[in-house]
């Protein structure tokens, strides 16, 4: 049995875009777009028997009609296909207030042949090309549907969390019971699980958020745990795997060196009575790349933009196509004298691209009263170079000013 397990699309991410001017789309939607096609097109090539995704479809929880009619052209895709698409809630597509509909929601309301839609927790059994296949959700659940007033009464933050810690490890335990051990399981849930490696998810909660630990969702009933919510592909525990998909598409730098895909999972069984085995793994997607090169200008440059440029050159083929931010270290005198234009000229291949200067301000330096007294033009002037320059750069000017300060000594 094979399957596609995905999490975190996001779309309505459109930071660092422009809008398509034949479509009216944002580029980023495009690229968000773009990345969602290529597993739905892995998933039809490769006829898997089906596609799990692990929560939050849109940015925000009252996504455009846009970015909507553009998932539901790719779940129809698939439906079309005859690949189950099992969809789990994440914190992202529950709306505001209770009884609003999930940004999901539409699909089970329809009736979408072949796509399963979980609100809420519960053991689905979802057929598929290769037999049944056991899904065991654990949606993103509103702390208000899990705790009464009753149950929170005189706890703090962390008694609650661990309240809640505790609810969900027993729902997780209860789904297992359940379990038939003959036929493929999966562990489908969209948490927060201690350890994991942060991604860009840091900047979009929404809400203080509880955390389960590793061994709450490590349950050897399950050949696989398809984890979302983390931005950040990771494995997390080997037996059973526990694995968080990541994101699709790069959100910002904070993703820049992070790879971005889906993960293919096999579950095999040699016979009715044999053991099952698992095998999983990640297929990259050609997600937006994001670049950061930092330039650092030293105070003896006398052409910091020509400096700057030649650095930039070996780096052409990394900005091109890229979100691109160029940081650029120089200090206060030599701030005038760069050339942007030049610059933006060069790094035009760039799909986006930001250039910052950090400032180095200039540390004065100053006597006391006291120190004036007894301290020769010559020693005033070398500490000003050593203060400002380099020790080669102030000797050399120092020698051209004790010649200054010679002429004027001598015509005194």
């Amino acid at each position: 049995m094979k399957i596609v397990h995905f999490a975190d699309l996001h779309l309505g991410v459109e930071n660092y875009g422009h809008i398509n001017p034949v479509n009216g789309l944002s580029s980023r939607l495009e690229d968000f777009l773009s990345a969602l096609d290529e597993m739905v097109d892995y998933a039809i090539h490769e006829k898997v028997d089906m596609v799990l995704f692990c929560g939050d479809a849109y940015k925000t929880r009252e996504p455009s009609q846009t970015q909507q009619r553009e998932f539901a052209k790719r779940i129809r895709r698939l439906s079309q296909s005859g690949i189950p698409l099992f969809l789990l809630i994440g914190n992202h597509d529950l709306p505001n207030a209770v009884g609003r509909a999930t940004a999901l929601e539409i699909f089970e309301t329809l009736s979408i042949a072949n796509v399963y839609v979980a609100s809420k927790p519960g053991l689905f059994r979802v057929p598929t090309a290769s037999g049944i296949i056991q899904v065991a959700a654990l949606p993103w659940v509103r702390r208000s549907a899990l705790l009464s007033r009753e149950d929170t009464q005189g706890l703090d933050f962390n008694q609650i969390n661990e309240r809640l810690q505790q609810i969900l490890t027993d729902v997780i335990a209860s789904h297992a019971s359940q379990i038939n051990p003959a036929v493929p399981s999966i562990l489908a849930a969209h948490v927060w699980v201690m350890n994991a490696r942060l991604g860009t998810e840091k900047g979009m909660s929404i809400g203080q958020e509880h955390m389960l630990l590793p061994g709450n969702v490590a349950n050897p009933a399950f050949d696989y745990v398809a984890l979302g919510h983390i931005h950040k592909a990771q494995v997390l525990n080997e037996y059973p795997p526990v694995v968080y998909s990541g994101s699709l598409e790069r959100v910002d730098f904070g993703d820049e060196n992070d790879e971005k895909g889906f993960y293919v999972v096999e579950i095999n069984q040699s016979g009715p009575d044999a053991g099952k085995t698992t095998a999983y793994a990640f297929h990259p997607v050609n997600a937006r790349r994001f670049f950061t090169l930092k330039i650092e200008v030293s105070p003896d440059d006398l052409d910091p933009t020509a400096s700057i440029l030649r650095t930039i050159e070996p780096n052409l083929a990394r900005i091109e196509d890229a979100v691109v931010r160029i940081e650029i270290s120089l200090p206060e005198a030599l701030s005038n004298r760069l050339r942007d234009v030049e610059i933006y000229r060069l790094a035009e291949g760039a799909y986006h691209l930001t250039i910052s200067r950090n400032i180095q301000r200039e540390v004065r330096l100053r006597l006391g009263r006291g120190s004036l007294e007894g301290i020769s033009p010559r020693d005033a002037l070398q500490a000003f170079l050593e203060s400002k320059y380099s020790p080669e750069r102030a000797r050399i000017l120092l020698a051209e000013g004790e010649k200054l300060i010679q002429t004027y000594n001598q015509k005194l």
